[in-house]
């Protein structure tokens, strides 16, 4: 699927100009003021934001510090638009947490690097982190308001992470959001459905406990939830390539090294 980036211009013609040249790659909504493009947020999983800043009803400052000050939101990156060229402007773009700020006119071009740059750079954490055993969650976020939502979410799996019914529902009572904002929130952070996420936060905490050489295999199954150990090690061999045995050995190596 396309990546989803809302476009916000109260310039009709910039807007349409803009969002012709997107299409090709992302599935572009437009709005016209940043009013608009809150009630799409509470409705569609966006991916990306790119806004004028000089704009009636509510201007691109205000939606990015809306966008950046809310737990719900503060994932999505924001690429702000302006005429303005003053030094003080560009400052207070970032200062509200936009990630990009370019000025008009522009080149699509460089717009469209800039938009690849911000979701290359973030799928790459993602696969790092999916990848290795023993990264940390807030390895991949982006702001501090991510990462101490990322570090609330594992905390609470980790509280209950020798349960096997451990599931959405839980998390929801334990983060106090919404069944939809939890889900969209972890999607848009992590890549992975929230019962994704449980799962692979159960393997890393294996993979910590391992490390440590404390336990046995099987034993570290059931710490971390898993009905038994087979099917712990299958599924920590198809996360990380490696079964828990070798992982455990190869560790072990490392360490008397």
């Amino acid at each position: 699927m396309k990546p989803a980036v809302l476009l916000i211009d109260d310039n009709t013609e910039m807007l349409k100009a803009i969002s012709d040249e997107l299409v090709q790659l992302y599935a572009v909504i437009t709005t016209t003021n940043g009013q608009e493009a809150l009630e799409v947020l509470r409705h569609e999983a966006i991916q990306l934001i790119i806004s004028d800043v000089m704009m009636p009803v509510l201007d691109g400052y205000e939606v990015c510090k809306f966008v950046k000050s809310s737990l719900e939101y503060s994932h999505i990156p924001v690429i702000l638009l302006t005429a303005k060229n003053t030094l003080r402007s560009k400052i207070t773009g970032l200062e509200l947490g936009a990630d990009a700020y370019i000025e008009k006119p522009f080149d699509v071009e460089y717009l469209l690097v800039q938009m690849a740059n911000l979701l290359t750079n973030r799928n790459k954490l993602r696969e790092y982190f999916l990848q290795s055993p023993l990264s940390q969650i807030r390895s991949i976020a982006h702001t501090k308001s991510e990462e101490l939502f990322l570090e609330k979410l594992n905390n609470a799996i980790l509280l209950h992470i020798d349960s096997q019914s451990l599931d959405i529902d839980k998390l929801v009572a334990l983060t106090n959001m919404s069944r939809t904002s939890l889900f969209r929130k972890i999607k848009a952070i992590s890549g992975l459905t929230p019962n994704e996420l449980i799962n692979i936060t159960r393997l890393k905490k294996a993979a910590e406990l391992m490390a440590e050489d404390d336990f046995k295999v099987y034993e570290i199954a059931y710490m971390v939830g898993f009905n038994s150990q087979t099917s712990f090690g299958r599924s920590f061999f198809r996360q990380f390539g490696i079964t828990p045995k070798e992982f455990q050995k190869r560790k072990q190596s490392e360490k008397n090294n």
